[in-house]
């Protein structure tokens, strides 16, 4: 019989260990195990991290490295740059199923067991020692380091409990209670946030990654524990709330570094993969292919920007969340005017504040500032960045001989005309407001090629944060939308009060 050849369904009709040795079943280190699918999966040309975008050329090579390596790897990388799901990810790496002693908490392999509950099983019962099988999902172990951690919870401690009730004496090694590490033989075990882990913490980690043997309370256990370490720590750690000692570092083999999305295209598939739209009406909703742009270019904004801390990193939860709300906020429009659809708009960005504000941590400056005015000020800078993409830029145009494209539009707002887009109306009150705007719809239907006609007003209203962006006209955030008008007039309106003074501020 030819174990490799079984099917998931022979394997779990074999219950004993005879029928295993039968089977021509040989135990593998989780390690070898990794190592085997992995070259099975790169031979095939199958996708190991199924999911994982960006990381194509950098990151997943290291890892396939360092798995084929057999090394315990340290993701090092700011928050949101999936760490922590590349590390459940290789739980697909593992065998379907494994053989285990039955009811052993060490998940003791039948033919090399650990513990002395199966030691002492196989012993007394032999070939009729009854075998279990352990599916892949089950053998992942992940543990947040939190200073409360103790080396009980992660390698064990004496149980007096179990030593009264069983009557045994503290010598015997039944009365240990096993921590995580320990139970999580031949399996994959995960340690998030490594720095915030106590420093004699980790130093209890040191003979389980050389030697592979453990120490609890004196006795002295020779136990080689088959582990796959993967560890993930934040580089803002290291400084703010702790740091991996230095000799544990030493044993860790492979230090990968993780980042962000190098371009808006990656950064556009991760959002839409992880957005959580479930029972929203997508299909009554149109989103441009610009918006998903600047959902995106806001979070570069963010990682740019000198209010916002770059040691602490810009999740990739910032553009899914931000997306997220910018659908609902388009849902509620629908909802509120009891249509059957509509398009976004470059005013719903607005809505997305509430998801920039709790994923950016702001320097000293930025606080100053105030959390909400820096996320008007990013969106601010992403219509900005991405202006010149589709229009010709307002600054360049003045200069130029052939003339300023944007005079009819600026004329309008020059002579008092002041347009306000709130974040409720209709699509109908919507587009009669942007109609208003004399030379708008002919800047856009001219310069925009093509230009699908559902998206006409959507970029006659970009070309209005457009032009106030680059100082062309005054935009003020109302309650319920936006206001344009005239940059001068705005400027030199005396009549305002102070904190009106401040509502009108241009960004």
């Amino acid at each position: 019989m030819n174990y490799q050849k079984l099917s998931s369904k022979d394997l779990l009709k074999i219950k004993t260990l005879g029928e295993l040795r039968a089977s021509g079943y040989q135990p593998i280190s989780i390690k070898e195990e990794l190592r085997k699918n992995l070259i099975r999966k790169i031979q095939q040309k199958e996708q190991v991290f199924d999911g994982i975008w960006g990381y194509e050329d950098t990151v997943i090579p290291d890892i396939e490295r360092a798995l084929l390596s057999k090394h315990n790897i340290n993701l090092l990388g700011l928050r949101g740059q999936a760490k922590t799901r590349i590390a459940r990810m290789m739980t697909l790496l593992l065998d379907e199923y494994v053989p285990v002693v039955e009811g052993s908490e060490l998940n003791d392999d039948p033919l090399e067991p650990l513990s002395s509950f199966a030691k002492e099983l196989v012993k007394s019962k032999g070939d009729h020692t009854p075998v279990s099988w352990w599916h892949r999902s089950e053998r992942y172990t992940e543990k947040l380091a939190t200073p409360d951690v103790s080396v009980a919870d992660l390698i064990g401690d004496v149980d007096p409990i179990k030593a009264a009730t069983m009557k045994l004496s503290y010598n015997d090694e039944r009365v240990i209670h096993y921590g995580l590490v320990p139970r999580s033989n031949r399996s994959i075990f995960v340690i998030n946030e490594l720095p915030d882990l106590q420093a004699r913490i980790q130093v209890a980690l040191f003979n389980i990654l050389q030697e592979g043997d453990i120490q609890i309370r004196g006795f002295k256990l020779r136990l080689p524990l088959d582990i796959q370490f993967v560890f993930t720590a934040n580089p803002e750690d290291y400084t703010n709330r702790g740091s991996i000692v230095t000799p544990l570092k030493d044993r860790i083999e492979s230090q990968i570094i993780t980042h962000y999305p190098k371009s808006i295209e990656i950064g556009k598939r991760i959002t839409a993969q992880e957005a959580n739209l479930t029972g929203k009406p997508i299909d009554k909703i149109h989103v441009p292919e610009l918006m998903r742009d600047l959902i995106e270019q806001i979070a570069i904004e963010a990682r740019n920007s000198e209010y916002v801390d770059e040691k602490s990193g810009v999740s990739a939860r910032l553009t899914i969340s931000a997306y997220e709300n910018l659908i609902s906020a388009a849902e509620r429009r629908i909802y509120l005017n009891n249509e059957q659809n509509t398009v976004v708009r470059i005013a719903d960005l607005i809505g997305v504040i509430p998801a920039i504000t709790g994923k950016v941590e702001l320097v000293y400056e930025g606080e100053q500032e105030g959390a909400g005015l820096v996320a008007y000020n990013l969106i601010g800078k992403a219509i900005r960045s991405l202006f010149v993409d589709y229009f010709p830029s307002p600054e360049q145009k003045k200069k130029d001989k052939e003339g300023n494209p944007y005079v009819i539009p600026l004329a309008w707002f020059g002579e008092g005309n002041t347009l306000d887009i709130l974040a409720s109306q209709s699509d109908k009150d919507y587009k009669t407001c942007l109609q208003k705007v004399p030379g708008l719809e002919d800047i856009v239907t001219a310069i925009i090629s093509p230009l699908p006609e559902m998206e006409k007003e959507f970029f006659m209203e970009f070309l209005l944060h457009g032009l106030s962006e680059y100082s062309q006209l005054s935009k003020k955030m109302l309650d319920t939308g936006l206001q344009f008008k005239d940059l001068f007039s705005s400027m030199f309106d005396m009549g305002a009060s102070d904190e009106d003074d401040l509502e009108e501020e241009d960004y």
